[in-house]
């Protein structure tokens, strides 16, 4: 996944510097969400569930945005793209680890950890001659 941004107009919320559209936000935010609230840590079955009542329309989301804050509204999200443009990209920028042994998925670190790194790559390119 590729992260293109403009820093005169950082939005404050990382999602949306992460994700493209305004759906793949809410359905991020939702599944941070389920993970916080259960211990920043769920299990294969545990994050098929929530991907199948995703797909089917049985999760509750709420809007944030000016003049619609805390209305509540069903989201549906096909559960393949999901995994291809959620959860996918989560594990490889650093957002979320799996643990093979344990098959969870876990909230991670890693990310800031990351950015970091390109931070020095970058300042190391500038300071070459």
């Amino acid at each position: 996944m590729v992260i293109l941004f403009d820093r005169f107009n950082l939005p404050e919320d990382v999602y949306k510097i992460i994700f493209a559209t305004k759906q793949q936000v809410i359905v991020a935010k939702l599944l941070v969400q389920f993970m916080k609230d259960n211990g920043s840590e769920v299990n294969k079955t545990e994050m098929s569930l929530f991907a199948t009542k995703l797909h089917e329309g049985q999760l509750v989301g709420m809007i944030d945005e000016p003049g619609l804050k805390g209305k509540k509204f069903k989201i549906s999200y096909n559960k393949r793209q999901f995994y291809d443009r959620i959860l996918t990209p989560m594990k490889s920028m650093g957002l979320i680890d799996y643990d093979l042994y344990k098959k969870t998925y876990r909230l991670s670190k890693k990310f800031a950890t990351e950015l970091t790194k390109i931070g020095l790559l970058w300042t190391r390119e500038v300071s070459r001659r």
